[in-house]
């Protein structure tokens, strides 16, 4: 098959007077080892390029990173908020609404599923320690925690219904869903750990990190569901 090419999103590090672009390789090796091609988008991307990478790229994986900033969804700003970069903000949520718009296969991870809420007009816990409690550690990678699965979901073809462990490595979440997104994976503490738009090619967002449990087929399927969605769009 010819592989379909992946957008991946990238974060930003400031230091001193020198901005750079990171992305942590394990996104990239888990494209590649589903069979699709990376593509590293920029996080300055203006509205006409995220239109040229929509035309281009056949899938989008938003990845991982510092916080979403709280005033674009109409939040107040937390003492442990971080790492807000306006521009990443901005290109990730052109990106979203866009594939939205036109049926582009995506899957956002950790970061992503949030930007895929505010996008597309839902809230965000700013700190989950002080908004939701402490019933659940959702900043323990090593132990992680167990969601469960809306068994009629997409999400549940993928990894099965019922529960599994994932790893947790976030301190904001969901508060209010967006219009058109369904939930369909929940920490035991309720917060939604998972969402899906039903009825779209591949639409998936998740609180975990897949890329970090790529030996594991529970979580590496998600990213070859992605490719082949994009795949079969392109063919399409």
């Amino acid at each position: 098959m010819i592989k379909p090419l992946i957008g991946i999103t990238l974060g930003s590090r400031q230091k001193e007077s020198e901005r750079s672009f990171v992305l942590n390789e394990l996104y990239v090796t888990a494209i590649e080892q589903a069979g699709g091609i990376p593509v590293l988008l920029p996080a300055l991307l203006e509205e006409a390029a995220v239109r040229e990478a929509r035309r281009r790229l056949d899938g989008l994986l938003l990845t991982g990173g510092a916080d979403v900033d709280p005033t674009l969804y109409g939040g107040a700003l937390h003492p442990r908020v971080y790492g807000v970069d306006a521009r990443r903000d901005t290109t990730e949520i052109a990106l979203v609404r866009l594939a939205v718009q036109t049926g582009w296969p995506f899957l956002g991870i950790c970061r992503g599923i949030q930007v895929i809420n505010v996008a597309l007009g839902g809230t965000l816990y700013a700190d989950l320690p002080d908004q939701l409690g402490q019933v659940v550690n959702h900043w323990s990678e090593e132990t992680g925690h167990s969601v469960r699965v809306e068994p009629q979901s997409r999400l549940s073809s993928l990894v099965g219904a019922g529960e599994f462990n994932v790893n947790s490595y976030h301190h904001q979440g969901i508060e209010r869903l967006a219009p058109g997104l369904k939930p369909v994976g929940w920490a035991p503490d309720g917060l939604v750990e998972a969402v899906e738009i039903p009825d779209y090619p591949f639409a998936v967002g998740v609180q975990w990190h897949p890329e970090r449990r790529q030996n594991s087929p529970q979580h590496r399927v998600l990213f070859e569901a992605l490719v082949q969605a994009a795949h079969d769009g392109r063919r399409g």
